[in-house]
């Protein structure tokens, strides 16, 4: 109670534009929107700020005198501001953005309201932008005539504290989760600590722009992960090119350089026509770049530029092209291992390494194998047009190999996925039976057997599970 009495003795101030054409005094039964705001016995304004360009000088003088007859008590103090194009959003908030920081509010005396009646649709919204994201410590106000067109007008002050409206705060919440399910369709888990890392993944992807450096052994999923990605950022509006998914160790020699950063016509023998390139393909886009460390030091040096400047030079080419895209780049290797064999340029390692991810292996996931044996069986269905499902028994036996210290996943989600594609396919009918899926357990231990482990990335754990690096200060 105490508190509300502080703030009810609170002297108001109002901050607004002057209105060029609704203030002028023209017809006097006209309402007038900032002489309004004088007129209201339960809402008496301290002090008036009024924003206006240097030209309306005279107008400003003019509205102040009117002003002072009306309600003597307010201090009417005029701030000029340079705006050439009212409609013009990066001006206009870059405008007020200054206007706001430079401006010296005292909380303690006074209690802030921006009157959002007056001024370009611009301005309204940069006013709200900038009230809602609390450069402005104030709330907006808003004055309209009545309706029988007299001078008397009503004003009512707008709310922008959404925990005061606990049902809009439980959509809002409902919202963001399902956004966070946009990123996670077809990821099927249910190991804690990769969902953790999910709702992680989830916000950098849409709070920033940086790069994300996916780390983790061959079929765990990073072209997965970059394309939902995409699809998340794309859905928010954050994206409006293309997805471009390119495998770095399919890139060699002379054809590296072109395939990324394009060429002109005659660059170079066979170059019968100007290509763009992978870069060029993204802009405004999403560019996953998979096994970023199997390329060549010039192709680092390109790439590094094509991040920092935003341009590269096609082969054979003087003149720069210009692309914009989301970088996404995954590995299986220790990147700093790399850079101390001289492998992979330092200054890149380190601009990608702001955001980094390990992704945990599939024997670092076993509970997730049961979920995605029903989403490999329902892509099956999709790409062959065939429901197979598995008799309980059948299943049963599988899982009891699939979750054991016998099976191996040295492949990750490929090994997986080529599990179930194979006994989708050599099942006669439409369920999967315990001799199919004991021939399929042969296979895979002679796979195995055959198989040489990959130990070039070692996943990062915390408590066993992945974790994700601090960014770099």
């Amino acid at each position: 109670m105490a508190e509300l009495k502080l703030q009810a003795a609170l002297a108001h101030v109002v901050i607004g534009f002057l209105g060029t054409t609704l203030d002028r005094p023209q017809d006097p039964k006209r309402w007038r929107p900032s002489i309004s705001l004088l007129q209201h016995s339960d809402f008496p304004v301290h002090q008036l700020v009024l924003l206006y360009d240097r030209t309306k000088e005279r107008l400003f003088q003019r509205i102040r005198q009117e002003m002072a007859l009306i309600s003597p008590d307010t201090q009417v103090i005029g701030y000029r501001l340079s705006i050439r194009d009212p409609w013009d959003f990066a001006e206009v908030y870059g405008t007020l953005y200054d206007f706001a920081r430079h401006y010296h509010f005292d909380l303690e005396q006074y209690r802030y309201y921006i009157h959002i009646t007056t001024g370009s649709h611009v301005m309204q919204i940069c006013w709200f932008l900038l009230v809602e994201a609390r450069y402005l410590p104030a709330q907006l106000i808003q004055t309209s005539p009545q309706h029988d067109e007299s001078k008397q007008s009503s004003y009512r002050i707008i709310d922008l504290d959404l925990s005061c409206y606990d049902s809009l705060k439980q959509r809002f919440d409902a919202e963001r989760l399902d956004h966070w399910q946009q990123l996670k369709m077809h990821i099927s888990t249910k190991n804690p600590a990769y969902n953790q890392l999910i709702t992680q993944i989830e916000q950098v992807a849409t709070r920033s722009s940086a790069p994300i450096l996916l780390i983790g052994a061959t079929g765990v999923g990073k072209s997965h992960l970059a394309r939902q990605i995409y699809q998340l950022k794309k859905q928010k509006f954050q994206l409006q090119g293309r997805f471009i998914d390119v495998n770095c160790a399919t890139l060699r020699g002379d054809s590296a350089m072109s395939h990324l950063f394009g060429h002109v016509k005659g660059a170079f023998t066979g170059a019968a026509q100007a290509r763009s390139g992978w870069l060029k393909s993204a802009d405004n886009g999403l560019l996953f770049l998979d096994e970023i460390a199997e390329l060549g030091q010039d192709e680092q040096a390109m790439l590094l530029k094509a991040i920092e400047d935003k341009v590269f030079f096609p082969v054979g080419s003087d003149q720069e092209q210009h692309a914009h895209f989301q970088l996404i780049a995954g590995t299986n290797k220790d990147l700093r291992l790399e850079v101390h064999a001289g492998r992979f340029r330092e200054d890149l390692w380190a601009r990608l390494n702001l955001w980094t991810f390990f992704l945990p292996s599939l024997s670092e996931r076993l509970e997730d194998i049961a979920p995605n044996l029903d989403y490999e069986l329902r892509r099956f269905a999709q790409q062959y047009q065939r429901n197979v499902t598995f008799h309980p028994e059948a299943r049963r036996l599988y899982l009891r190999f699939a979750q054991s210290d016998q099976a191996k996943w040295l492949g990750n989600f490929r090994d997986l996925t080529a599990s179930i594609t194979r006994m989708a396919t050599l099942t006669d009918g439409s369920t999967i039976q315990v001799d199919t899926v004991r021939a399929e357990i042969d296979q895979l231990r002679l796979l195995w057997q055959q198989a040489v482990p990959q130990d070039s990335i070692k996943s990062k754990k915390s408590n066993g599970l992945a974790s994700l690096l601090t960014p770099n200060q």
